[in-house]
C-alpha cells in the first residue's frame, strides 16, 4: 500500500473484496465480505436485468415511438471494419471463440463499474499479447473521435495509476484490466459492434452501415478527475450560475451532497446519486428539475453546450446527428441538480430528454478513504433512452426490414 496521501486522503486497506474473483456470490462469507464494504447498498442487478426483455430507459415504462430511424450518419464504418478484421486475424482459434458473440447476445447488457458479478465474456486485454491488445484498441480508436479515444485511454491509465498508488490490486486496478468483446460479424453494411468494460470504463459501440450508437457509456476516475472531466464540470457550473433564483429552485433536488442529508437510494457506496448505471437498462425515471422551455435564449445555448460535452467521443457525422436530435427536444431537456456549484464543491447533475440521459456525479471514496463525495472522484453515464441503447431500436428495425 502507498504510504502517501492524495489531497489529504489515504488508501483504504488493501484487503477489500474488490479483486478479480475475490467474491463467491454463492458463498455466505463472500456475500458478507462485500456487504461489509457497501453497507445497505444493493449491487447492480446486471444478470437479472439482462434476462429481462429489453425496453430501455423510459419515463413511464413505455418507450416513445418514432425517435430513431435508419439514416446516413457517415460513421467511420470502413476504418472500424478494417481494424476489427486485423484484430480477429491476430487471434488463435480458441481466442476467436471467446472474442465474438452474436449481435443480439444478452452480454451487451452485462457490464459493471466494479468487479464482475457475472461470468466473464470476451477477452481480457491484459492477458493478450501486446500486438493483439494494440489491435483491439485500434478498433476503439477507429470508432471514436480522437478526443473520445484519448479520454478513454486516460481513464484506463488513471485506473492503473490508482492501482500503483493504493497497492494490492494487480489484477483489478491496472491499465489493461478490461474485457473486450465483438458482437456480430464485422461488416460495412450489416449490424455489429463492440464492448470494452471494466473499472471506470464501460463503452458500447453499435454500428449499422453508416450509423453509430455509443451508449451506454460509463467513464470515471477516482482521482485526478479534473484531467478529463473539466468540460462537463465547468459547463454545468456556468449554466447554474446563469439561472435566476426561481429557476435554480426548480433545478435543485437537494442543496446537499452529504449522505445524511439524502435518501438512501441517492447516497449508496455503489451508485452514488446515479440512477442509470449498470443493471438499470429498463429503468423508469420520470423527468425532474428545470425544463428547457423555462430558459431564456442565452441559457438555452448554455444547456445545449453542456449536453454537447457528453458527445465529444462521437465522430463528426454521428455527433452532428446526435446534436440535431437533442436540439429537437431541447424544450423537454430537464436539468436536475444535487449540491452546490462552487469552484471546489462536489455535485451531481442530470440532463434528461427523450433521446439523452447524461449524469455527472462526484463520488465518495472506494479505494481512497474519503467518506463523502469529492470533486476529484467522478462518475459519468450517457444513455440513449426509449430503446436506443446498444443500438437496439436500429437493430430491430433492421431485422424487420431484412429478416421476415
Amino acid at each position: 500500500m502507498s504510504s502517501g496521501s492524495y489531497r489529504g486522503y489515504r488508501p483504504r486497506p488493501a484487503d477489500l473484496p474488490l479483486k478479480r474473483g475475490a467474491v463467491d456470490f454463492t458463498d455466505e462469507a463472500g456475500v458478507a465480505a462485500i456487504s461489509a464494504l457497501i453497507g445497505d447498498a444493493a449491487l447492480p442487478p446486471v444478470a437479472e436485468s439482462a434476462a429481462e426483455p429489453f425496453v430501455g430507459i423510459t419515463t413511464d415504462g413505455t418507450p416513445v415511438p418514432g425517435l430513431f430511424g435508419v439514416a446516413d450518419e457517415t460513421a467511420p464504418t470502413t476504418g472500424a471494419l478494417d481494424a476489427a478484421q486485423a484484430y480477429l486475424s491476430s487471434l488463435d482459434r480458441d481466442q476467436r471463440g471467446k472474442a465474438v458473440l452474436p449481435v443480439d447476445a444478452p452480454e451487451w447488457q452485462m457490464w459493471i463499474n466494479a468487479f464482475l458479478t457475472f461470468p466473464e465474456h470476451g477477452l481480457l486485454l491484459q492477458e493478450l499479447g501486446e500486438e493483439q491488445r494494440d489491435a483491439a484498441l485500434a478498433i476503439v480508436a477507429a470508432s471514436l473521435s480522437a478526443d473520445g479515444f484519448a479520454q478513454a485511454r486516460e481513464a484506463m491509465r488513471l485506473n492503473g495509476a490508482l492501482g500503483e498508488f493504493v497497492g494490492g490490486y494487480d489484477d483489478t486496478l491496472t491499465e489493461y484490466c478490461y474485457w473486450f468483446t465483438i458482437f456480430g460479424r464485422p461488416s460495412d453494411d450489416g449490424p455489429w459492434g463492440w464492448q470494452l468494460q471494466g473499472h471506470h470504463v464501460d463503452l458500447h459501440c453499435f454500428l449499422l452501415g453508416s450509423q453509430m450508437i455509443l451508449t451506454p457509456k460509463f467513464l470515471g476516475v477516482e482521482f485526478h478527475g479534473d484531467r478529463i472531466f473539466t468540460p462537463q464540470r465547468e459547463a454545468a457550473r456556468e449554466l447554474m450560475a446563469s439561472l435566476q433564483p426561481r429557476q435554480r429552485d426548480r433545478a435543485l433536488l437537494s442543496g446537499s451532497m452529504l449522505a445524511d442529508d439524502l435518501p438512501p437510494e441517492l447516497a449508496g457506496m455503489v451508485d452514488g446519486r446515479h440512477r442509470a448505471g449498470a443493471g438499470r437498462d429498463n429503468l423508469v425515471l420520470p423527468y425532474e428539475g428545470l425544463a428547457g422551455d423555462q430558459l431564456g435564449p442565452g441559457q438555452r445555448e448554455l444547456l445545449m453546450s453542456l449536453a454537447a460535452t457528453f458527445l465529444t467521443d462521437l465522430p463528426d457525422g454521428p455527433r452532428a446527428h446526435r446534436i440535431a436530435q437533442i436540439e429537437r427536444h431541447l424544450d423537454e431537456t430537464h436539468l436536475a441538480w444535487i449540491g452546490t456549484w462552487g469552484e471546489a464543491a462536489p455535485f451531481y447533475y442530470r440532463l434528461h430528454n427523450p433521446v439523452l440521459l447524461a449524469e455527472y456525479d462526484n463520488h465518495a471514496g472506494i479505494f481512497l478513504d474519503n467518506a463523502e463525495p469529492e470533486p476529484f472522484h467522478v462518475h459519468t453515464i450517457v444513455r440513449t433512452p426509449n430503446g436506443g441503447d446498444y443500438g437496439t431500436s436500429l437493430l430491430r428495425q433492421h431485422y424487420a426490414a431484412h429478416h421476415h
